[in-house]
């Protein structure tokens, strides 16, 4: 192959058995520094990006903890797919079963809430954990369409050794998001997988369709909701007696309003109703009434208790990143916690050209920005303010409150709020450059100024595990008869000898002749 090609996903879904080789060849070389014989797919070269640095193993899965039934069952009978679920397996089952595979519906945050399909292809994915009640997710498996597709809000198809765990090169699956209608917010992933040997050149192309089926009957089940909301609640509306006012639905979107143009799109509204700021920044006053709100100018000289929505940002760790807005808890993309996190962290502001640089680098470009930021608007209303784009809500977002704690020096407190990393799966240059900086911070911060109760806590954590500098102040803290010191010693101990043994490969290789390529495997060229 020429050392420019790529495989495209079509030439891959129509030969999926012949190349299937040629896919564990380009893997093998991608995750052991060597040339690769093709180009890996830009979609899945970015995922094993986020799996290498979030430390997954890709020979030896982690051991997944699957809810148990009766959760399952509760999950299940509370999520919004459940309404669609009959319209998926029309759509979807019978293909999946002639292709020996199974059809998936997962959560927002990749929990397998359904998986239908013949039992033997059942009990294929049963060696590799793949079952109901477990998350599907790139952080907990590596790249897989269900996790992809939620990382990066877009259908994905994943074929046998695009996989990053060796276990489920066995496997190809095609996945895409559904999204509610209402807000635009991710509400799960519907997937076909199965053997990488029956694979049909269509299947992705049909799962993507059966997701936008499923969004335009939650659609059409949407606007009849509006409609039996209007009819029910209009006579509230006209006894404004002139009064400005509108008929909200539950999540703050508009329905109908008095005079017409009064306001439009999509109101913060607390979750018990009370002040609100309207997009003019005119005040007005919120009612609950059923099924959502009843919203009227304030009255001239009326003062406002409260002018900015609050918006809580929880960010670090490896859960999916989260939005509470005034109570309300919204699940965010990937990309949408990378843009609140830059303007959290810059409060004046950022134009469209500085997120596009922070976010993409020098690929940047600013009409992708502009066209994410207009969806985030529309998700959290009244949030996000443009020229220049910046958050006007009272945030309370959790790398900010470690980066004031480490003003006090307080290892216990800076422990005590530190989760995990910011965005771990996350590659924008800037975010990953904040990580690193608020990681090493709250490690200096421990080592340097902590007891032993806090190096021991950092010790336990993915950032601390093999940090030999933290193990060997740890061992000077802890008391010589304390029963914990045997286990930090045997770590420490192995670590050491890792350690010099990877000094005497590194010497090796000093004394012999430098390989062309170094440096990231994933962006090397291919011979």
């Amino acid at each position: 192959m020429g050392s420019d090609q790529q495989l495209s996903a079509v030439r891959i879904a129509t030969d999926a058995v012949g190349l299937a080789p040629l896919l564990a060849e380009v893997r093998h070389a991608v995750l052991s520094g060597d040339r690769t014989p093709v180009v890996p797919r830009p979609v899945v070269s970015e995922s094993w990006r986020r799996c290498l640095r979030a430390g997954l193993d890709p020979d030896r899965q982690r051991s997944l903890s699957p809810f148990d039934p009766k959760t399952v069952y509760e999950m299940r009978a509370g999520h919004p797919l459940a309404q669609v679920l009959p319209l998926l397996r029309s759509t979807l089952l019978c293909v999946a079963e002639e292709a020996r595979h199974v059809m998936v519906v997962t959560d927002v945050q990749g929990h397998v809430l359904w998986m239908d399909g013949q039992s033997e292809v059942r009990r294929l994915a049963d060696r590799f954990q793949f079952v109901e009640g477990v998350r599907w997710a790139e952080e907990t498996v590596g790249t897989n369409a269900i996790g992809t597709a939620l990382a990066i809000d877009s259908p994905v198809q994943i074929y046998a050794s695009e996989h990053y765990a060796s276990g489920q090169h066995v496997w190809t699956c095609a996945a895409a998001p559904v999204h509610d209608p209402d807000t635009g917010a991710i509400l799960g992933v519907v997937d076909v997988s199965g053997p990488f040997q029956t694979i049909h050149p269509a299947t992705s192309a049909l799962v993507n369709a059966a997701a936008r089926l499923a969004e335009e009957h939650l659609r059409i089940r949407m606007a009849a909701r509006d409609e039996r909301l209007r009819q029910r609640n209009m006579a509230h509306l006209d006894r404004l007696r002139g009064t400005p006012g509108a008929l909200l639905n539950a999540s703050g979107r508009i329905l109908a309003t008095s005079p017409a143009g009064w306001a439009e799109g999509r109101l913060d509204i607390p979750a018990e109703g009370g002040e609100c700021l309207l997009p003019s920044g005119d005040l007005a006053i919120a009612e609950p009434i059923r099924g959502g709100f009843l919203v009227r100018a304030a009255e001239p000289g009326h003062a406002a208790q409260a002018s900015r929505p609050a918006l809580k940002l929880t960010f670090l760790g490896a859960g999916p990143p989260m939005a509470v807005l005034s109570g309300r808890p919204t699940p965010l993309t990937l990309r949408h916690a990378e843009l609140l996190a830059m303007l959290a962290l810059h409060p004046r502001g950022l134009t469209a050209d500085q997120l596009a640089a922070h976010l993409y680098g020098d690929a940047g470009n600013p009409v992708t920005v502009r066209a994410e930021m207009h969806r985030l608007r529309a998700l959290l209303s009244g949030v996000v303010e443009a020229k220049p784009y910046r958050l006007v809500a009272a945030v309370e977002a959790d790398f900010v409150t470690i980066r004031n704690l480490l003003g006090t020096g307080c290892a216990a407190e800076v422990l005590g709020a530190y989760r995990g990393a910011l965005l771990p799966m996350s590659d924008a240059p800037a975010v990953r450059d904040e990580r690193e900086e608020l990681t090493a911070a709250v490690r200096r911060t421990v080592i340097d100024r902590g007891d032993a109760a806090a190096v021991l806590r950092w010790t336990e954590l993915d950032e601390g595990r093999e940090d030999l500098e933290a193990l060997s102040r740890l061992l000077r803290l802890l008391p010589p008869a304390d029963p914990r010191r045997a286990a930090v010693v045997a770590r420490y101990d192995r670590l050491c000898a890792q350690a010099a043994h990877e000094a005497r490969l590194l010497q090796r290789l000093r004394h012999s002749r430098p390989r062309p390529g170094a440096g990231d495997p994933l962006a090397r060229r291919p011979r």
